[in-house]
């Protein structure tokens, strides 16, 4: 039994799927389905039930896989132990974003980084909010970007880089730019085009709705922000965004606040643990991007899917 043999048998076990565990380790299907046909008989049993169309794990498979975690966990800490002695931070580190992010601090915190820590491997994924914090929570992620209704999501810790509200954006004669208050009840009668369910956006929504008793008409749906306004400036429906979201297009868009959701569309960053190093360096960079006055602080995509997003 070998290092990366469990490497392999991880990234089965995480993609669910031999073909994108082979892409994600850069070797062939052929060679990954080899290295885990090698690893099960020499454990005398199968890991993964391959008779679906997922490579789904068998007990045996979900016994292993929290041992196999812990081995490849205390291999990588031998050499961030040494890295820290030497002064030399290596390893890798998973960085997940809202789908459509485009938040200009985190790119520059991982620019930043990777030119102060250049032997850390990052790969950057994207998905909804709500996988994200899952990856986190299985030490898939280490750090993520996403959109949440509430501060910090249980059990991780979090920093919160934007709170703003939610409104609601029409192309300018719409009825609603006339009215002095604008509610849910509001925009019950008439259609909606709003981010995906899963995406923190949508879940502060419909919250918001269910508290209410409200059941409000989504005609559409889109992952960006650009689609969302895209949609409502040709006249689809009204958009559900975040407030810089809006701000982004309000050459087309006049967004109103939606008084009665008083709870902020929140975006943050997201971590599990900081025993890894490259994490805490990480962390450090992001902290002093974020923090740094909003020159280039771009509010377009799923920053404002995160703040509410996903």
């Amino acid at each position: 039994m070998d290092l990366r043999q469990l490497e392999y048998f991880v990234a089965v076990a995480e993609e669910r799927n031999f073909t994108r565990a082979a892409e994600r380790v850069h070797i062939s299907q052929s060679g990954v389905s080899a290295r885990i046909r090698g690893l099960e008989r020499e454990l005398g049993a199968e890991l993964f039930d391959r008779s679906s169309r997922t490579a789904a794990l068998t007990v045996a498979g979900k016994a292993a896989l929290v041992h196999a975690r812990a081995a490849l966990a205390a291999a990588e800490a031998v050499g961030q132990a040494v890295g820290e002695v030497t002064e030399l931070i290596r390893g890798r580190l998973t960085v997940g974003m809202v789908i459509g992010c485009t938040v200009t601090p985190l790119f520059d915190a991982l620019a930043a980084f990777h030119r102060a820590h250049p032997g850390v491997e990052i790969s950057l994924l994207e998905d909804h909010s709500d996988r994200l914090v899952e990856g986190v929570r299985t030490g898939a992620v280490d750090l993520a970007l996403i959109g949440t209704p509430a501060p910090t999501p249980e059990g991780l810790d979090a920093l919160t880089v934007i709170s703003e509200r939610l409104v609601v954006a029409v192309p300018a004669g719409d009825p609603l730019t006339r009215q002095h208050r604008v509610t849910l009840r509001d925009l019950t009668t008439r259609p909606l085009i709003c981010m995906p369910p899963g995406t923190g956006l949508r879940t502060l929504f419909d919250r918001a709705c269910a508290d209410r008793g409200l059941r409000p008409v989504i005609a559409l749906q889109a992952s960006a922000a650009d689609a969302v306004a895209d949609l409502a400036a040709r006249g689809l429906g009204a958009a559900v965004l975040s407030a810089s979201m809006a701000a982004s297009h309000g050459d087309r868009l006049t967004a109103r606040v939606i008084d009665d959701v008083e709870t902020p569309a929140l975006l943050a960053l997201v971590w599990r643990s900081t025993d890894n190093p490259a994490l805490r360096e990480l962390l450090v960079h992001s902290r002093q991007a974020f923090a740094a006055p909003p020159g280039g602080r771009d509010a377009d995509g799923e920053e404002g899917e995160a703040a509410g997003g996903a």
